[in-house]
C-alpha cells in the first residue's frame, strides 16, 4: 500500500495527518522568529541548541511519539555516538539533548524544517565531497568550544534497528583532540517500520508517521567514554560503537 493510500484509507488517518502537517508548520514559524531573534541577540550556539531542542519537543508531541528515556544526556561539549535509524533520530535525541546534530545535505532541501535547521545549529554535510567533510570538521569544532554537544551518526547510514554496523573513525578524533568526552546513544522504534531505509523516500515515509496513531521510541544515554582511555580514533570508535550495542541489547 502506497504512502497515499494508507493516509486516504481512514478518514482519522487523514485529518490526523493533516493535523499534524499544521502544526509542524506551526511550530516552524515560531522557531523561524526565535532564530531570528538569537541571530539579532549575538547568535550563540547554545541559545541555538536550546531553540531546536524546544522545537523538537514540540514536533514529537504534535505527532504522537511517546519517547522512554534512559540514562542521563550531557550538560556539556561532548560527542553523542548514535545508531542510525530513520530520519527521526536527530529529532528525537535533540528533542531530550541541547545539541547541535550532523545532518546529510539534503534535510535542507525538505519542507517546513530544511531551511530552519541550519539557522538552528544543525550542521549539513555533503556525502562524498571532502570540502563538505573539512567544512563539517571546522563547524563541529566550534560546536564544541562553544560547549555544545555534536550529536552523530557513525555508521554513516541508516539500518532496519537490528544490529550496528561499525563506526567510521571521523570526528571520534576530534573528540580526542579536544578532550570532549564520548556518549553512546541507542535509539529503538517501536512499531519497527518507522526504520528509514533502502530507497525509502522521506514524504510517503512521514505521511504514514503522520496518519498513525502513537509511535514509540526507546532512547538509552550510556556513561561517558573518556577520550583518554582510547589513544586512537579507531579505538575510540570502537569502544562507542561496542556501548551502543549493549544498551541496544538492554532495550
Amino acid at each position: 500500500m502506497t504512502a497515499l493510500a494508507f493516509v486516504t484509507s481512514s478518514g482519522a488517518g487523514l485529518v490526523r495527518a493533516g493535523a499534524r502537517v499544521a502544526c509542524t508548520g506551526a511550530t516552524a514559524a515560531v522557531l523561524s522568529a526565535r532564530a531570528r531573534s538569537i541571530r539579532q541577540n549575538g547568535g550563540r550556539a547554545r541559545d541555538r541548541a536550546r531553540a531546536l531542542r524546544d522545537g523538537c519537543r514540540a514536533v514529537l508531541r504534535h505527532h504522537g511519539i511517546e519517547a522512554e528515556v534512559d540514562g542521563a544526556p550531557p550538560m556539556g561539549p561532548a560527542l553523542l555516538a548514535c545508531n542510525h535509524v530513520s530520519w527521526l533520530d536527530p529529532i528525537v535525541v535533540a528533542a531530550h539533548a541541547a545539541c547541535a546534530p550532523i545532518s546529510k545535505l539534503d534535510v535542507r532541501g525538505w519542507p517546513l524544517v530544511g531551511g530552519l535547521a541550519g539557522r538552528l545549529g544543525v550542521i549539513f554535510h555533503e556525502r562524498g565531497c571532502s570540502g563538505s567533510g573539512l567544512q563539517v570538521l571546522r563547524q563541529a569544532e566550534q560546536a564544541l568550544r562553544n560547549r555544545v554537544a555534536l550529536l552523530n551518526f557513525p555508521e554513516g547510514t541508516t539500518t532496519d534497528g537490528a544490529g550496528v554496523l561499525r563506526f567510521h573513525r571521523g570526528l571520534f578524533g576530534l573528540a580526542l583532540q579536544l578532550g570532549v568526552p564520548v556518549i553512546p546513544v541507542a535509539l529503538r522504534y517501536q512499531p519497527a517500520d518507522l526504520a528509514w531505509i533502502g530507497d525509502a523516500t522521506f514524504v510517503p515515509h512521514y505521511l504514514r508517521l503522520a496518519a498513525r496513531g502513537t509511535s514509540r521510541v526507546r532512547l538509552r544515554f550510556g556513561d561517558p567514554v573518556q577520550p583518554g582511555d582510547h589513544p586512537t580514533a579507531t579505538g575510540l570508535a570502537d569502544a562507542a560503537h561496542d556501548l551502543v550495542v549493549a544498551l541496544l541489547e538492554r532495550a
